[in-house]
């Protein structure tokens, strides 16, 4: 396989591997680190692509279990707790505050949930997989799946509205 092939194949989703290395680990700079990681063993790996049902999907499951490796082992004391959200330029201030403050509050609220969940609303709302593909890439049944995702939903929805509507009568 020649390098063009390679990137051909893993372009349309090294962002998506990016964002959920970010999820899991907070920090844009760890999260840069382990995207480049997965993309190293992915070129190590390329001769094997043909084994694999969806190279994207497994893509993820390495993420994923690169990332919790990362944060079990010692250097998760070093992790910086580094956050930026989505920016839209072309609204006005007072709406990019609004949308800052909303984005900055689901992403604590994630950031609090459950390793399962967070991994489970990451790949399913942020990402777009299908839940069979969910399934695949994080080894759960899909009522698991389906569970935790409305879990994940109900929280992020009940501590939004507990939020939003403080203080209002």
């Amino acid at each position: 396989m020649t390098q063009t092939e390679f990137l051909n194949i893993v372009m349309p989703f090294k962002d998506k591997v990016f964002r959920l290395a970010k999820r899991l680990l907070v920090s844009t700079e760890e999260a840069e680190d382990a995207t480049q990681e997965v993309l190293i063993k992915l070129w190590n790996n390329k001769s094997k692509f043909e084994q694999y049902k969806n190279v994207e999907a497994f893509s993820m499951t390495m993420t994923k279990n690169f990332c919790l490796d990362k944060l079990k082992s010692k250097q998760a004391q070093n992790l910086k707790i580094v956050h930026s959200n989505y920016q839209d330029h072309n609204v006005s201030l007072q709406k990019e505050v609004e949308l800052k403050d909303s984005m900055d509050w689901v992403g604590r609220i994630i950031a609090d949930l459950p390793e399962q969940q967070k991994m489970v609303i990451q790949l399913r709302d942020i990402e777009q997989y299908e839940l069979d593909e969910i399934c695949d890439m994080l080894d759960m049944n899909n009522t698991a799946v389906r569970v935790a995702l409305s879990r994940a939903r109900k929280t992020i929805r009940e501590k939004l509205t507990n939020t939003h509507s403080y203080g209002i009568k």
